[in-house]
């Protein structure tokens, strides 16, 4: 069977405890958590098969052979290549953001968020007694960006501590560019600023934008840069939980770990074996996701090219950012659950008015969704 006959191909998640599956009763088709409906590639379900079959499940740590793989990947995909010294393993990349806020801030710093963002950029600060400043994306011709302006005069505040970046940017689909990466720097080492930078989506670039790690800029962003990047999205092994944070600052790296071990427990060792196996010989399958996402996201632009359904330029993820503000819908989420598609309302994320559209699944399936959709749209008027 081929690669893109793989991803058409309709698994059913109905008996699999799944949280994306079991959200919603009746004819729903569940479109909001970023899971993938895809099969996984069959390197990680040997490698897995293989370890179980082994049948001890004892304490394992990260090998050598896994920081090799990830620093390959790197290498390779963005020219970067992370000291196997600074990396932390972690089971998460959720709990290390909130790890990060709590254990490099006080309570009351400030802690600066580009937004609309993934809601725990904004409740790792929220939740930690921090200052929060929402900085306002803005469309630069047809182009999400960051209003650089709000974005000094917050980080120029006495009591700004940490910047929080999500790159390449969920909701909005926007991939940092060099140019706006080195104007960020620029203001984070004028007014001392740490950054912590989650990349968890930095593999699934789906146009000619090229992911930039913001630590590989220069020396100085590499020594106050906490890096998140994780294979979980990619290679749709959330449910195993792995992630992982390059820290080269000894200082931060050593406060890190210290709160780290107090809370977090290690990744657990299917965690480990996979993340190694899709590092290490996921690339064939990566490229055909990436091509089979590229055509999935064509589908859902034809599909709203004569609607009142805008979407600015997408260049990464599988979450389509839809803007449906000139329908006036009371409430988004419930009116599409209703037309039986759960997505993920956008003002969860800061953006009323907005949905979030999880495309990484077969096309029969998005076409169903966006048949009901348009239906529900057009039955408006």
């Amino acid at each position: 069977m081929s690669q893109a006959s793989d991803f058409d191909k309709i698994i059913d998640r109905s008996h699999q405890n799944s949280d994306k599956w079991g959200k919603y009763s009746g004819d729903v088709i569940p479109m909001w958590v970023a899971d993938m409906d895809f099969d996984s590639p069959q390197c990680i379900k040997d490698a897995l098969t293989q370890r179980v079959e082994e049948g001890v499940f004892g304490y394992t740590y990260a090998s050598k052979s896994l920081v090799n793989s990830i620093q390959g990947h790197c290498q390779a995909r963005y020219d970067w290549m992370p000291s196997a010294a600074h990396f932390v393993h972690l089971p998460g990349l959720v709990c290390a953001l909130h790890l990060a806020v709590r254990a490099l801030s006080e309570a009351q710093d400030r802690i600066i968020v580009p937004s609309p963002v993934y809601y725990h950029l904004t409740k790792a600060p929220e939740m930690s007694d921090r200052k929060l400043d929402r900085i306002p994306f803005v469309l630069k011709g047809n182009r999400w960006s960051v209003d650089l302006k709000s974005f000094e005069y917050s980080c120029k505040k006495a009591d700004a501590k940490m910047i929080l970046l999500c790159n390449p940017h969920n909701p909005g689909a926007t991939v940092y560019s060099k140019e706006e990466l080195l104007a960020i720097h620029d203001i984070a080492q004028r007014y001392d600023l740490l950054v912590i930078s989650d990349e968890i989506h930095c593999d699934l670039i789906l146009t000619s934008a090229q992911h930039i790690p913001f630590a590989s800029l220069n020396d100085d962003a590499s020594q106050r840069t906490i890096t998140l990047m994780a294979p979980s999205k990619t290679f749709n092994i959330a449910g195993l939980g792995y992630a992982f944070a390059v820290i080269a600052n000894t200082k931060l790296r050593q406060r890190f770990n210290q709160a780290r071990e107090a809370l977090i427990p290690a990744p657990n060792l299917l965690a480990l074996v996979a993340a190694e196996a899709a590092y290490r010989d996921g690339q064939a399958w990566h490229e055909s996701l990436l091509d089979y996402l590229r055509g999935n996201l064509c589908f859902i632009k034809e599909r709203i090219a004569n609607t009142k359904i805008r979407m600015a330029e997408h260049q990464a993820t599988y979450l389509a950012w839809l803007d449906v503000r000139e329908y006036h819908l009371e409430n988004p989420h419930d009116f599409f659950v209703k037309a039986g598609v759960g997505i993920s309302d956008g003002e969860g994320f800061g953006a009323a008015g907005f949905i979030r559209l999880n495309f990484g699944c077969s096309r029969t399936q998005l076409e169903q969704a966006m048949n009901r959709i348009l239906i529900a749209l057009e039955s408006m008027s």
